[in-house]
């Protein structure tokens, strides 16, 4: 009888070992960009991501994970945590404006060549989306120069441009927040005198979830695609 219990007994060790081996494999975390710039590709250390260089974040096969990510997608936005102020001096993260098709583009208020033109592009689009959905779209500002650009400065640009509708908010962030939603927006620019920036012309769009849908580069472009992708992301 002792033989038998001893013969059970053995086989039992190796068998729980593998059980622990697979649990501990399957709870392990690895790192990856919140904007997926290299695909599915992962690190199993914290670092930056070599393309938008934007913070890698843990990743785990546990159901925690698996509802997240159902709720928010790896490459929405709204997974950024950095902090913004609105025109009317209220703090945000971008997750804030989840629920509304999201029209953005990056300029800065004392810019007297890309920007003024960039502004007529978006009023234009905001003018051409039917009555039906308008209030499903969200028009956002976001200053590349946040030094100048306080909340009262945009406040009082948005009110000269006629942009001071609940359709359009205006966002200040710290120069790391621009920095590192420029790279997410793939928008190059850079400062080359005290008032001044040259800058990448782009109008992107995501939908309610933060998902990049759409961009359009240039000024005064054809903007029929953008508007298309609009009313598509709203129904």
């Amino acid at each position: 009888m002792k033989k038998i219990i001893l013969i059970l007994f053995i086989s039992f060790v190796p068998f729980s070992s593998c059980i622990k081996e697979k649990s501990k494999k399957e709870q392990a975390i690895n790192y990856q960009c919140p904007m997926q710039c290299e695909g599915d590709k992962t690190y199993q250390e914290t670092g930056s991501c070599p393309v938008c260089k934007m913070d890698l974040k843990p990743i785990t096969n546990d159901h925690s994970h698996e509802m997240k990510s159902e709720e928010i997608s790896e490459t929405s936005i709204f997974n950024l945590t950095s902090k913004w102020k609105t025109e009317e001096n209220k703090t945000i993260e971008l997750r804030d404006l989840k629920g509304k098709t999201l029209v953005m583009v990056m300029i800065y208020t004392s810019c007297k060549a890309a920007c003024p033109r960039l502004v007529a592009d978006m009023r234009n689009i905001e003018k051409k989306i039917p009555d039906n959905v308008k209030n499903e779209v969200q028009y956002i500002m976001i200053s590349i120069d946040p030094e100048i650009d306080t909340p009262e400065r945009l406040k009082l640009f948005a009110i000269e441009n006629q942009m001071n509708g609940e359709q359009w908010t205006f966002l200040q962030g710290d120069m790391n927040s621009v920095r590192e939603f420029a790279n997410v927006l793939a928008v190059k620019y850079k400062q080359i005198s005290p008032m001044d920036f040259s800058h990448s012309n782009i109008i992107s769009v995501f939908n309610s979830q933060g998902e990049l849908l759409h961009q359009q580069e240039g000024l005064g472009v054809d903007n029929n695609e953008t508007i298309a992708k609009i009313i598509e992301s709203t129904n």
